[in-house]
């Protein structure tokens, strides 16, 4: 179940780094890749940035404290911070009526949920 965790946790830290491409690259350009891409014409750039900071702290917050043994609790709690993240990203494409594109964020979600309950429950990390 550890190793399960943390592959999962090692997966859904990965996905939120690529996310913050959003900080670098123009909105537009983002927009013009597609139906998945469109959402970022919703937000404004200092919106996005926003969220790709949140998504370069909730990934660092899934990994580093317990690689660092510091506050390893702040795992778990990044997790379900994470799942609220996702549950976002769902509504928002649910109201943009986007129900094709709604299948990653619906399974990172369920990671996030995973990794939460895992950490919190079967799995802690011990000190």
């Amino acid at each position: 179940m550890n190793l399960a965790l943390w592959i999962v946790t090692g997966i859904l830290a990965t996905v939120l780094l690529i996310s913050t491409s959003k900080m670098f690259i123009p909105r537009e350009r983002i927009a013009a890749v597609g139906r998945a891409g469109e959402w970022v014409m919703d937000f404004s750039p200092g919106a996005l940035r926003t969220i790709a900071i949140l998504e370069i702290l909730a990934a660092a917050g899934l990994i580093l404290p317990a690689v660092l043994d510091i506050a390893p609790v702040l795992v778990p709690v990044t997790a379900v911070c994470v799942a609220l993240l996702f549950t976002g990203a769902v509504i928002m494409r649910l109201r943009r009526g986007e129900r094709a594109t709604i299948l990653p964020d619906l399974v990172y979600l369920a990671m996030a949920v995973f990794v939460a309950w895992g950490r919190f429950g079967p799995e802690p990390f011990t000190g």
